[in-house]
Parts: C-alpha cells; sequence; structure tokens
C-alpha cells in the first residue's frame, strides 16, 4: 500500500509510543516522515525499526532555537510538507495542592509553547492543502485527578486548534486535533509508582464503555485520517478514547 508515496510528514514526539505510531504507518505506506525527540538514544532504535524513509532530528519542543534548526533540516531534506503531527508532550500526576511552579512551568512549556511554536516554525513549510494535528486528550475535557495542570495544557491546544484553524485556513492548511483517551504506551506517567500505576490502569479499563485500553495504531489511523484524509475538516477534535466521555 503506498497511499502515501510522495507525502512528506513531521512529527515531534515521534521517537515512541503514539508518536512512533504514527511515523510507522506513514513509512508503510509510502511517506517521507521526519521525528523529533528528546533522546537521541531512542531515535536512533526508531529510525533502525523505520527505515531510510524515516528522518531523525533530536530537540527540544520547548526551545525555539531546537524549533528553528528543525525547521531548517526538514526544509534542506524534504522540502514542503503534507501533514505536520503536534505530538511531543509530557504527562505529569499530582494532586492540585502538590503542584510546584517548576512541573506547573514544564508542562506548559513543552505542552503547549512548544506545540504553538512548532506550528509556527514549520507553517511556511506546509504545503496547501496540508494538515496539521495537534494531540490533545480527554483530560481537557473530564476533571480527573491529579491532572489539573496536565489538563489546563490540553485545554489550551484545543483552543488552538480553532484559532490555528482559522489563520492558516487562507492558504489551504487544515488544523484538527486528535484527543487520546487511555492509550497503551507502555509508559508509567511520571509521578506514579508502577503499582499506582496498575491501579489507576485497572480503574480506567472498569470505566471504559469497551473495556480496554486503546493501542498507539488506533491513534495513529485516527491521525493519519485527520492530516490526509478529512478534507473538509478544520478546527475539529477527534475523540478516541472507547467512547469513555460520549456514552
Amino acid at each position: 500500500m503506498n497511499e502515501f508515496s510522495g507525502k512528506n510528514a513531521v512529527i515531534t514526539g515521534g521517537g515512541s509510543g503514539m508518536g512512533f505510531a504514527m511515523a510507522e504507518l506513514l513509512i508503510d505506506r509510502g511517506a517521507r516522515v521526519a521525528i523529533t525527540g528528546r533522546s537521541q538514544a531512542t531515535l536512533d532504535k526508531a529510525r533502525e525499526r523505520l527505515g531510510e524513509n524515516a528522518i531523525t532530528v533530536r530537540g527540544d519542543v520547548a526551545s525555539l532555537s531546537d524549533l528553528d534548526a528543525l525547521a531548517g533540516r526538514v526544509k534542506s531534506e524534504l522540502g514542503t510538507v503534507e501533514a505536520l503531527f503536534v505530538n511531543a508532550g509530557i504527562a505529569r500526576s499530582l494532586p492540585f495542592e502538590s503542584m510546584t511552579a517548576e512541573v506547573y512551568d514544564e508542562l506548559f512549556a513543552v505542552n503547549v509553547k512548544g506545540a504553538y511554536f512548532t506550528v509556527q516554525k514549520l507553517a511556511p513549510l506546509l504545503s496547501p492543502g496540508a494538515g496539521v494535528v495537534l494531540t490533545t486528550s480527554v483530560a481537557n475535557t473530564i476533571g480527573m485527578p491529579g491532572t489539573s495542570a496536565y489538563a489546563a495544557g490540553k485545554a489550551a491546544l484545543r483552543s488552538m486548534a480553532r484559532t490555528l484553524a482559522t489563520e492558516l485556513l487562507p492558504r489551504g492548511i487544515r488544523v484538527n486535533a486528535v484527543s487520546p483517551g487511555p492509550i497503551d504506551t507502555g509508559i508509567v506517567l511520571e509521578g506514579m509508582t508502577e503499582a499506582e500505576f496498575e491501579q489507576f490502569k485497572a480503574a480506567l479499563i472498569a470505566d471504559n464503555p469497551m473495556g480496554r485500553f486503546g493501542t498507539p495504531g488506533e491513534i495513529a489511523r485516527a491521525a493519519a485520517f485527520l492530516a490526509f484524509d478529512a478534507t473538509f475538516s478544520t478546527g475539529v477534535e477527534l475523540v478516541v478514547d472507547g467512547g469513555a466521555t460520549q456514552l
């Protein structure tokens, strides 16, 4: 299947989890993909698995100089881009009373500032008809304990999808969001012990109408749909959560 042959994409946070699944799907279908991440070791492993159509760029989306370097690398190696997946993010689980300014600032620097300036720096490289997909979270619509700052940042991304969709529409660029529910990425939330995470996971599964976690591949397929096939949709948020926030 080569439906994305000749297409170029950029995925921030593409070395593991949902971002890696996005890269894998696109490359399997013929695209060339640039992925970013903060860990060179993780990127190297991803590159081995993805093959020659993957370009890896180490960088932190919270750093504007790193984003400038990313844009320069993408321009020189890919030229124009048909899809931008703004996926890089971090999760911290802390009760409201325990939240520190340092953790709060880090969450917003990566999840909000990083996403905003990722789009700004790469927008000049987006071709007419390109699709931008922001990764939000169902946490932006439900009050999950321990996620106050994280959820607020994801709500900001939801708002950003609407405003950037309006501003980029004259260029024919669509901006949408994919909103994952509980997804089994194999990563324990920072701030939780493994035992606490297993308890947290069991509770989410028990409350989910589909009775399970989603997979990174399911998010990848939804994100690819928004980027390439949803040609009459912009400013929307596609929820992929097993029905948890809908039923």
